[in-house]
């Protein structure tokens, strides 16, 4: 049987018939062409031609094979009918989608589950499916780029007496960080999402692709980025977290990454952004430890003050003297995508009114509460640090 399996592939083979085209085959699909205009999304398995993209139209074909179901519904933005064709295969064809990273499940008879041809992402706190639809040229800062040196994503445990548990970061090292070594570096901590984790950015946000080209060009001074875990995690024998995650930044974290990779240890070279949830990490982190950090980021992730505070009281009363705010803190960045609903420019704006001049606003247009927006700001924010 194997004998015969193998000779039937090299045939296939031969014959120009794809890995893809063949698993089908052994499925007892049959083989066709994809619509023209369309390819596989580059987030599919790599044998998966669905679901397939249209680059100019940002249309998405979906392709279940679910020949027993009574409903099928693409869970994409909403709820979408899909449709079975006379061999069980279920199909959609959606409206143009925005471009960027979308997270999405199939509803089988009501059941969400994954797309067997998508790549995992962590997302909503689960194993999503997830789909790119491409950009045009604009956006290469964040593809790969053979021309350029490039750093490296290091995965790394780290001991935290405050968790109690062993941690999980990704660390980016800057291309030449081997060679060069004399020289220390500034460090950006770099915070995920709610329902994410460390490795969104990295994954989700191509963090190494954009710091590349950003440090190759000269247009970012060479920086570690550290990725943590936004989350206090636990274990299977004490299902309740301890700890407070701000804590276990300053406590653990920071001295682990001093300790293990050549830094600047003063808080003129250490800077703090997250996106979303992650943003409000990084505003209860860096104003309640003003002498930890010069330059902080809020992408999608400044919405005011906390409750039951005012600009003058909010986090122990950082803001409320403008010009000491002014002197100490480098660079607080703000950054929102058009699309979103959230009073994020507002709260900017009560900041100007208060006299904070170390700001940045940054929209990015047409765009929500995703990963382009967040790739975007991350691309604008990094060359403005360590200046």
């Amino acid at each position: 049987m194997k004998k015969i399996f193998l000779i039937s592939f090299i045939t296939l083979m031969i014959c120009g018939i794809t890995s893809a085209q063949f698993a089908g085959l052994m499925r007892g699909q049959k083989v066709e062409p994809l619509p023209e205009g369309f390819k596989p999304a580059s987030t599919n398995t790599f044998i998966s031609e669905y679901p397939a993209v249209n680059p100019q139209t940002h249309q998405a074909i979906f392709r279940v094979v679910a020949p027993y179901a009574q409903s099928v519904l693409l869970q994409l933005n909403g709820n979408h009918e899909m449709k079975k064709d006379s061999n069980g295969v279920w199909w959609i064809t959606t409206d143009p989608l925005v471009v960027g990273f979308h997270y999405y499940a199939i509803l089988i008879d009501s059941v969400p589950v994954m797309d067997r041809n998508s790549r995992a992402y962590f997302g909503s706190n689960w194993e999503s499916s997830g789909i790119e639809i491409p950009e045009g040229p604009e956006g290469d800062y964040y593809r790969f780029n053979k021309n350029i040196p490039h750093g490296q994503i290091r995965s790394i445990q780290y001991w935290s007496d405050i968790n109690g548990l062993e941690r999980h970061i990704n660390v980016y090292v800057p291309a030449g960080y081997e060679e060069n070594t004399h020289q220390r570096y500034p460090v950006l901590y770099l915070i995920h999402g709610w329902g994410e984790d460390e490795n969104g950015w990295s994954i989700q946000g191509h963090l190494a692709n954009i710091m590349d080209g950003l440090i190759s060009s000269g247009k970012a001074v060479p920086m570690i980025v550290v990725m943590p875990d936004g989350d206090i995690q636990t274990n299977s024998d004490v299902r309740k977290a301890s700890g407070d995650i701000t804590e276990i930044y300053i406590h653990d974290l920071i001295p682990f990454i001093d300790k293990t990779f050549r830094t600047y240890t003063d808080r003129e070279h250490r800077a703090m952004a997250g996106l979303s949830r992650g943003g409000f990490q990084t505003t209860n982190t860096v104003f309640n430890n003003m002498n930890k950090f010069a330059w902080a980021g809020a992408f999608s992730g400044f919405f005011g003050f906390p409750r039951n505070t005012t600009v003058e009281t909010a986090y122990n009363g950082v803001f409320k003297d403008a010009n000491a705010f002014n002197k100490k803190l480098k660079l607080f960045y703000i950054s929102v995508g058009t699309e979103e609903k959230f009073p994020i420019k507002k709260a900017y704006e009560e900041l100007v009114n208060h006299g904070i001049k170390n700001l940045v606003f940054f929209e990015s247009q047409g765009t929500a509460h995703e990963w382009l927006t967040w790739r975007r700001s991350l691309y604008d924010f990094a060359p403005r640090l360590f200046r």
